[in-house]
C-alpha cells in the first residue's frame, strides 16, 4: 500500500490494484509449464531418434557386424565369446591360451607384392599376443578371411578347442566383430576382453611391448 497526506492532513491510504483474474494467471502459467515439458519431451525423443538412426546405420543389415563408428561404448555382451576382465585375462595367460590383437593398421596397408604392412605409425600390445590388423572390420574382403583363418589354423595348430582372447583397446567395436567371426569359423572358447591393450595398462599397471603385424601371403593382397 502507498499512502500522501489528504485535506485534512491525514494520509490518505491507496491500495494495491490486485489482479481481476488470478484464474487466468494460474492458467497461464501451467499452459507454459506444459509448454515447456513438451517441447523438452520433443528434443529428447528426437535426439534419441537420431541415436537409433546412427545405431542402425552403423550395423551391416545381414551380418550383424559393426560397419562405423568403431570407437563407441561396447555392449555388455558379445555372441559366440565370454566377456572378461583382467584378471580372467592374467588366469587364461597362465593357461596357455592365444592373445589375439585385431587392432587396425594405420597406413597404407599390406604390400600386395610382398605382403608386409606399410604402417606409418608403430603400435605397442600385451606381451606374448599376435598381431592381426583389421580383421575386425564390420566388412573385409576374402583375402582378409584367408588370413584370418590360415593364421588362426596356424596359431592354434587346428585345435579348434584352443582358448583365445581377442581384444583391440577400450570402446573398440572391432575386437566385438573379431569375436563373432572367429566363432562363425568353428571356435568355440573365445574370450573377449572390451578394455584391451588401455586396461592392460590402467588397470593392471603393465607395460606394453612393440607389436609386429603377421603379413598376408604375397599373393592374397586386398
Amino acid at each position: 500500500m502507498a499512502s500522501s497526506l489528504n485535506h485534512f492532513g491525514g494520509p490518505t491510504v491507496r491500495r494495491e490494484k490486485k489482479s481481476k483474474c488470478p484464474q487466468l494467471r494460474d492458467r497461464r502459467i501451467r499452459v507454459l509449464g506444459s509448454l515447456f515439458i513438451f517441447f523438452a519431451f520433443a528434443c529428447v525423443i528426437g535426439i534419441a531418434d537420431a541415436i537409433a538412426e546412427d545405431n542402425d546405420e552403423a550395423f551391416d543389415p545381414v551380418t550383424g557386424y559393426r560397419i562405423a563408428h568403431y570407437r563407441a561404448a561396447v555392449p555388455d555382451a558379445v555372441k559366440g565369446g565370454t566377456r572378461i576382465d583382467l584378471d580372467k585375462v592374467d588366469e587364461l595367460i597362465a593357461n596357455g591360451a592365444l592373445l589375439l590383437d585385431v587392432m587396425p593398421s594405420e597406413g597404407a596397408g599390406p604390400d600386395p607384392v610382398t605382403g608386409q604392412w606399410r604402417l606409418s605409425r608403430p603400435h605397442s600390445s600385451i606381451p606374448g599376443s599376435v598381431w592381426l590388423p583389421d580383421v575386425g572390420r564390420g566388412r573385409i574382403t576374402p583375402a582378409f578371411d584367408n588370413y584370418l583363418s590360415d593364421n588362426l589354423a596356424k596359431l592354434t595348430a587346428g585345435d579348434k578347442s584352443r582358448e583365445i582372447v581377442v581384444f583391440c583397446q577400450s570402446d573398440c567395436w572391432m575386437a566385438w566383430n573379431a569375436v563373432q567371426r572367429i566363432a562363425a569359423l568353428g571356435y568355440g572358447k573365445l574370450y573377449w576382453f572390451p578394455e584391451g591393450t588401455d586396461g592392460w595398462v590402467e588397470w593392471g599397471d603393465r607395460k606394453l611391448v612393440p607389436a609386429t603385424p603377421v603379413p598376408l601371403a604375397p599373393a592374397s593382397g586386398p
